[in-house]
């Protein structure tokens, strides 16, 4: 009986057809997965700070996750996602899960190979990677790197299955897999450290990626998927896995020049001081909860649809979609990265304040936290931006612009780290995401009408200048507060970072109604459909 209820209601759930609806199931199941990374990171912090532990553990994770995002995120972000999505709307679905099956198999033999040999070479390459490390935290991160090299494995056939639950509109399973793969590190922070020592860390990773395979693969079961076994000679001779390879190369390359940022950020933080890669990622790990949250979620529930019209070549409704898309991100993102920065000391001591992660590692996190915050907007865009691209099967301009911004972080990098150490890196990932996003936003607005354009800024200004309340309400109930309030335990932290926020999110939504901000009567609308489930009198009663 439970067995039939979990299959009929969870794994077979119903397309969502809106790109609303969808952002708001990976929005929810996206902001569970992010408040549990939050949760994963006050563990991880809590029981061994900001120091060399921590330092070789996210070095260690930098490698295995560079030959996850070349070798299978290009591939199907750029590549599979509108291709298959292209045979499926054809009604073509033998085609397509023969295709499914192909690039399957091409990328178990591809991440085997490249595992194997940088399980082999790991001293080697942690070397370039890590080179201020001494030889006890070189000695450890190696243990580490080869452990985790399980990982893209399991989460590159995760991948492909997550790829054919976007194209066919099942949003609920993908949007959960991720929680799974933290539940797995929780696991193995918690309890698996108990048993294998650091190495837990590792092994917590690859029980987490295995996690989100298995439930993945379970959902594409039931939809109709069974793996297809075909030698490789045939597999190339496939017109389509020839027209995805063609369309990956691009991407990869591409993908490859933005995780040369994280890498140059792994490189200089390792010879800085002991903690200070820990530090960048705690920092980056808070504020990229919007971004997973509403960038990552609208970007990827759009995509489908603008390959569907990008397939049909109805760049009318192509460039609608998008800017509709583009401006409900920036309307969540844009107050969101100012209560980041006008609160984010609260935010670290909240999420972060325990244990050994002391009052240093605080007063370090929240400074790097507060300049990544500024680029948030940018971050949050890009995905949304480049899957235009895709969409259309351009994969060339972003993988020109990657590398032209990814020139500028390098150059930023040597400039400011003498001076500024680990802040340094964090001005220069700023800058770098910002001079992205505006490049491959001006390149993309080129093909854009004329009145597109106008429609599209004047709400962003809008949302700025509500924004710009939002910020002095938040100072001004902080300043309040401090008469009352000592910020003494995590109760009167979160007591002012629950008023201070609440007012300032309060004050935006005030000021939207008050411009007039379409996106925040979308939004109102949304909210009521989705509460009360009667869309059609809402509106009604709304548009009088």
């Amino acid at each position: 009986m439970i067995k039939e209820i979990i299959k009929n209601k969870i794994f077979k759930n119903r397309p969502t057809e809106t790109i609303a609806g969808a952002a708001l199931i990976v929005s929810i199941a996206g902001m569970l997965s992010r408040l549990l990374g939050l949760f994963r990171d006050r563990i991880l912090a809590s029981q061994f700070g900001a120091g060399d532990t921590l330092d070789v553990y996210y070095a260690a994770f930098r490698v295995p996750d560079l030959v996850y995002n070349l070798l299978i995120v290009g591939a199907l972000s750029a590549a599979f996602i509108p291709v298959f999505t292209g045979l499926v709307s054809q009604n073509k679905k033998d085609k397509a899960w023969k295709l499914a099956s192909s690039l399957l198999t091409i990328q178990v033999i591809g991440v085997i190979s490249v595992s194997i040999l940088m399980i082999i070479f790991a001293p080697q390459i942690m070397k370039l990677v890590t080179p201020g490390f001494p030889d006890v935290k070189m000695k450890a991160t190696v243990a580490l790197m080869r452990i985790m090299f399980l990982s893209p494995l399991f989460l590159g056939i995760s991948a492909v299955f997550g790829g054919i639950l976007v194209s066919f509109k099942r949003f609920l399973i993908y949007a959960l897999a991720p929680i799974m793969y933290n539940i797995g590190i929780i696991i193995g922070a918690v309890y698996l450290v108990n048993f294998f020592g650091v190495s837990g860390l590792a092994w917590g990773v690859v029980l987490g990626a295995g996690m989100h395979m298995i439930l993945q693969y379970l959902a594409v079961k039931s939809i109709g998927f069974s793996y297809q076994m075909e030698n490789i000679k045939s597999i190339f001779k496939n017109k389509d896995v020839r027209r995805i390879i063609r369309l990956m190369i691009p991407r990869s390359l591409a993908m490859g020049v933005s995780q040369i940022n994280l890498l140059v950020i792994t490189i200089f933080a390792s010879t800085l001081a002991s903690g200070s890669l820990a530090v960048f990622n705690f920092a980056n790990n808070l504020q990229s909860v919007p971004l997973g949250i509403f960038g990552i979620s609208f970007s990827l529930a759009a995509f489908p649809k603008l390959s569907s019209l990008a397939a049909k070549n109805d760049l009318d409704k192509f460039q609608y979609v998008f800017s509709r898309t583009f401006k409900r991100i920036l309307f969540f993102v844009i107050p969101i990265s100012a209560i980041i920065f006008s609160l984010r000391a609260e935010i670290v001591r909240a999420v972060l304040g325990a244990g050994k992660f002391d009052w240093k590692d605080t007063i370090a996190t929240l400074w790097v936290l507060g300049f990544l915050s500024v680029s948030l907007f940018a971050q949050s865009t890009i995905p949304l931006i480049s899957r235009a691209f895709y969409a259309l099967e351009n994969t060339k301009t972003p993988f020109y612009v990657a590398l032209f911004s990814e020139s500028i972080n390098i150059l930023t990098v040597i400039l400011l780290i003498d001076k500024f150490k680990i802040l340094g890196l964090a001005i220069a990932f700023s800058l770098t995401t910002i001079i992205n996003m505006g490049l491959l936003f001006w390149f993309l607005n080129k093909r854009f009408k004329k009145n597109v354009k106008i429609k599209m800024w004047k709400p962003i200004f809008k949302i700025v200048i509500a924004t710009v309340f939002s910020v002095i309400t938040i100072y001004l109930v902080r300043h309040f507060l401090a008469n009352f309030i000592t910020l003494k335990n995590l109760g009167e932290v979160l007591l002012q970072l629950t008023i201070a926020g609440g007012a300032g999110m309060a004050t935006f939504l005030i000021a939207c109604y008050w411009l007039q901000v379409d996106e925040f009567y979308d939004f109102k609308k949304s909210i009521l459909i989705r509460v009360l489930g009667r869309p059609s009198e809402i509106i009604r009663i709304m548009d009088k």
